[in-house]
């Protein structure tokens, strides 16, 4: 007979899937999310109060203080920090359901001996693949955060070769674990020599991953913290647990094929190659002396846009940067006013996470139906008379679609060079994250306004209020 507590895990895993879907929208987003939070409050409330579980003191402790940080961190971080936030809160993840199978693991020495059973292959995969997702997560927020010694793409020789070696001992270690042994101590030495190696293999599979590859790995690293979850969840025989993990694996699975898709590269080109390493080479004709950058004036670029039929916004990491987001809806409210058509045009990988434009811009309250999708929107830049790029860079670089040469060759991009006018907003002449020379900034239609966004944005608007 069903009981009490499986209709409340029901109902918790049930708010799980019905927030996730209302994710998909900002107008319900909030909802979602505080929906989700709500059945899982549920289910530790439930979990506590069901189970025969001792040490509540340190577990009521260990929830305030969580609670607490979580909460202080949630209200005090900047919209740029946010990548580093997630990977933060994911490697923690990971850590969990790895700390779940080292006390299991302690606590079951009859595990170490009935060896080829699925308890203890649960036990060995948890740990495998949350030890991979806290320490990957955790030099992946270095990288986000900006730390010089691991910024940029890390490599060494033979590097593929080792990481894949290193890989085939650490699975190897768990099958022996599994078949081979029947001493309690030698099964335990190598498990943790196996959770020592899963820690060392997790650094180095995110060490050689360049900046413009993050939000993949972070997507990745998200669907190994669900999987590892998941085997928690099937260790415990705790639904809501399992189901939740799998919620989780299964969306940050699905999310790396699309941010895949939407560089046009293989999920293993990401992993093992280095492509937004911030190298020196150029793509195309932009490293040559003969190119020639053309600058606009303020009020040169108020009135172009104050006078045109369509303008479209392209945003980018240096909008966040500047957190010109309220500035820049302000600006195409004034546009707007004026009788312009206003859109905003976003890739899938503009920022450092998926989704990170559409949440900076819905912080602003831009509405939902002037953001466009690239597909959406990359054939309606022939018949734009303005496009205003903020602070993007690759994701609008034509060498994507003209060099073959270019490191970024073949990945989808925003179609702005087919505008009849391109002003772009940056501080200076650097190249992007991928670390490659940007073709369109030589384009005889684009018009480069250097400075902070943020300040350059608010010299337009009293521009465009006066024109």
């Amino acid at each position: 007979m069903i009981g009490f507590i499986e209709i409340a895990y029901f109902l918790a895993s049930l708010s799980f899937v019905i927030g996730l879907k209302m994710l998909s929208h900002p107008d319900s987003a909030r909802k979602g999310n505080l929906l989700a939070a709500i059945g899982m409050g549920l289910a530790i409330i439930l979990t506590i109060a069901g189970e025969k579980i001792h040490n509540l003191g340190w577990i009521f402790a260990a929830l305030f203080v969580g609670t607490l940080l979580g909460a202080v961190s949630a209200r005090k971080v900047k919209m740029t920090a946010m990548p580093q936030m997630v990977s933060l809160f994911n490697g923690m993840g990971g850590a969990c359901a790895a700390v779940i199978s080292l006390v299991e693991f302690a606590h079951h020495p009859e595990l170490q001996v009935s060896l080829a059973n699925s308890t203890t292959a649960i036990i060995l995969l948890g740990m495998l693949i949350g030890s991979v997702s806290f320490s990957g997560s955790m030099i992946a927020f270095g990288k986000l955060q900006g730390y010089k010694a691991i910024e940029k793409p890390v490599t060494f020789p033979f590097q593929k070769m080792f990481n894949t070696i290193l890989l085939i001992i650490t699975f190897g270690i768990g099958v022996h674990i599994l078949f081979n042994l029947s001493n309690p101590h030698q099964a335990s030495g190598l498990f943790y020599t196996m959770f020592a190696l899963s820690l060392l293999y997790g650094i180095l599979f995110v060490l050689p991953i360049g900046g413009a590859d993050m939000p993949v790995v972070i997507s990745l690293l998200n669907s190994f913290t669900g999987v590892a979850a998941a085997c928690a969840g099937f260790l415990y025989s705790n639904m809501v647990m399992l189901i939740g993990g799998i919620l989780v694996g299964s969306a940050g699975t699905i999310l790396t094929v699309v941010m895949c898709n939407a560089m046009n590269r293989s999920l293993v080109s990401v992993i093992f190659g280095t492509f937004g390493g911030g190298g020196t080479a150029a793509a195309g004709g932009g490293a040559s002396g003969d190119q020639i950058v053309r600058e606009i004036s303020l009020t040169d670029a108020a009135i172009l846009m104050s006078y045109a039929k369509k303008v479209v916004i392209v945003p980018g990491y240096g909008l966040a940067v500047a957190q010109a987001q309220h500035t820049c809806h302000e600006l195409d409210n004034l546009l707007e006013e004026k009788g312009v058509d206003v859109k905003y045009a976003i890739h899938p990988v503009a920022g450092r996470m998926p989704g990170h434009m559409n949440v900076l811009l819905a912080e602003a309250d831009v509405p939902y139906d002037k953001l466009f999708d690239m597909e959406d929107i990359n054939s309606d830049f022939a018949s734009t008379d303005v496009v205003l790029v903020i602070g993007a860079n690759d994701v609008v670089n034509p060498a994507a679609r003209k060099d073959p040469a270019s490191p970024i060759y073949g990945m989808p991009i925003l179609d702005v060079d087919n505008a009849a006018n391109i002003i772009v907003l940056k501080r200076g002449m650097n190249a992007g994250y991928a670390g490659i020379e940007n073709e369109l900034f030589f384009d005889p239609k684009t018009k480069m306004l250097f400075g902070d966004a943020k300040s350059s944005l608010l010299k337009l608007v009293a521009e465009v209020k006066q024109n």
